[in-house]
């Protein structure tokens, strides 16, 4: 039987080498080497979204991969992909790393210089437990193989935009659309998903940081089952605790929770740390909320730049989100997409917040009406990333309105495409 083999080498010259030993293999077919982490996750999730047969058996992951580094790669891999037999290239061969490689979810270890005998012995002993994890899915078996839910990042040019706001609005969405949906609230300072939802729960996100191998129990006992069916993960209530959430606890928590759910928002808030720049590179799709001001809209080009800069996400696969939008305004949406760089979304949120202050106050901002323009506008928003079904996604109406029907809210939600 034929053992596709996918390498992960950040080294050009290791690329090289490994890719001429793979070539000699037995009933091997390499496949040409991905560069960075990025692309090995989504390579993989495209091929997932076919079958878990698409997907190789073996992938061999070098020690000099990033940005993620190589063992919370491993375990990203081993959580989202649980068919495929990951194996560690690395100079490093103690007992030491050996242990964490294989808590990571590694099948094997390779050590460097390569030597063409144990490379075979660890690739058919990967590719051996691969085959028979898809054996036993092809009887029926409940182990998750796809690419997981989708994550979905809401940052803030700067203060104030509204991001809190959409990111809940998107959630309540999705979940009333009959999607499973959670909310993670990574605004670790001054997070206000809490205060937004009428929630008093004492655990937060901080309770997941130190675990090392997150059991659905754990996550379960962390994540507070709110009224509307979302599933929200707080921020802690002593601001000082972020600090304990590191960028390797997000990527950790952020992959058990798209095994359980279909989509999962994040709150970022308009700071960046490392556990929200964690987030934004490993999200499917990262938008970023201003305001159709001059202040607003140089801290979004400044936010886009610092994510480039860092190498957290490139401008045009950001998505700004226009919120308090108003017809008579200067900065129009295609003077912002200019700017930035960006694709600013057909949506764009009205400036009404006195639909919005009395729910605000009282913290039950799941209590909006359908008729509210702003919830329109956001629910809009939702269809239009295809955060809900299909069959609640927005579509054309009479009067050139898009409407959208949520499980459990009442009416059509419409909104008005921008001219």
């Amino acid at each position: 039987m034929t053992t596709r083999i996918l390498p992960a080498v950040g080294d050009a010259d290791a690329a090289r080498s490994l890719t001429t030993l793979l070539t000699q293999l037995p009933e091997a077919e390499p496949a040409g080497p991905v560069g960075d982490s990025t692309a090995l996750i989504d390579t993989l999730a495209r091929l997932a979204t076919e079958s878990y047969h698409e997907l190789p058996e073996v992938v061999l992951v070098h020690e000099r991969i990033g940005p993620v580094p190589a063992l919370e790669l491993i375990r990203e891999v081993a959580l989202r992909f649980p068919a495929v037999g990951v194996v560690l290239v690395t100079s490093d061969t103690g007992p030491g790393l050996y242990s964490a490689a294989m808590d990571s979810g590694a099948r094997g270890l390779v050590g460097l210089p390569l030597s063409y005998e144990e490379l075979v012995q660890r690739v058919q002993t990967a590719a051996a437990w691969a085959t028979g994890v898809r054996r036993h899915l092809g009887h029926g078996g409940d182990v998750f193989t796809g690419p997981g839910g989708r994550v979905v990042t809401v940052s803030g040019a700067k203060g104030g935009v509204g991001t809190t706001l959409t990111a809940v609005q998107l959630a309540l969405a999705a979940a009333a659309s009959g999607t499973s949906a959670a909310l993670v609230d990574l605004d670790l300072q001054s997070g206000d998903v809490a205060s937004y939802l009428d929630v008093q729960f004492r655990r937060s996100i901080v309770d997941l940081a130190g675990i090392q191998d997150l059991s659905p129990r754990v996550l379960q006992d962390a994540v507070y089952a709110h009224e509307t069916g979302l599933g929200l993960l707080l921020a802690p209530g002593e601001g000082e605790r972020g600090e304990e959430v590191t960028d390797r606890a997000v990527r950790q928590i952020l992959s058990a929770l798209r095994s359980r759910y279909e989509t999962v928002v994040v709150d970022c808030g308009s700071y960046l740390n490392g556990a929200n720049a964690a987030a934004i590179e490993m999200a499917d799709t990262t938008l970023l909320v201003t305001t159709p001001d001059v202040v607003a809209v140089r801290a979004a080009k400044r936010m886009v730049r610092l994510w480039d800069r860092l190498q957290i996400r490139k401008a045009e696969e950001t998505v700004t989100v226009v919120n308090r939008y108003v017809r008579t305004t200067e900065i129009q949406p295609p003077l912002i997409e200019k700017i930035t760089s960006t694709r600013v979304s057909r949506t764009v949120v009205p400036a009404n917040f006195k639909e919005l202050q009395p729910l605000v106050d009282a913290g039950r901002m799941q209590d909006l009406e359908a008729k509210s323009t702003v919830k329109q506008a956001l629910w809009g928003l939702a269809g239009e990333l295809g955060l809900v079904k299909a069959s609640d996604a927005p579509q054309k109406s009479r009067g050139g309105r898009l409407s959208v029907t949520g499980k459990g809210d009442r009416g059509a939600l419409g909104i008005r495409r921008r001219g």
